[in-house]
């Protein structure tokens, strides 16, 4: 494989975890208009500031991802 080929996949991989961050931000808005933005959808509790200030987009407590 050349450097340019890797190069493309690379760019291609970026462009794809971007469009799914992006997804999953539109998403986070919905949920704060719905009332339900940082509320674990497993546990049905709160999910902790400093998660939700590292990953806004979180729909998981710590507790229900360490368990998946």
């Amino acid at each position: 494989m050349c450097i340019r080929d890797r190069s493309k996949e690379e760019n291609t991989k970026l462009a794809e975890r971007q469009a799914k961050f992006i997804v999953n931000l539109k998403n986070a808005l919905i949920r704060i208009e719905n009332n339900s933005y940082g509320v674990c959808r497993v546990t049905g509790k709160l999910i902790s500031k400093e998660r939700l200030q590292l990953v806004p987009h979180a729909t998981l407590s710590i507790e229900a991802k360490k368990a998946q």
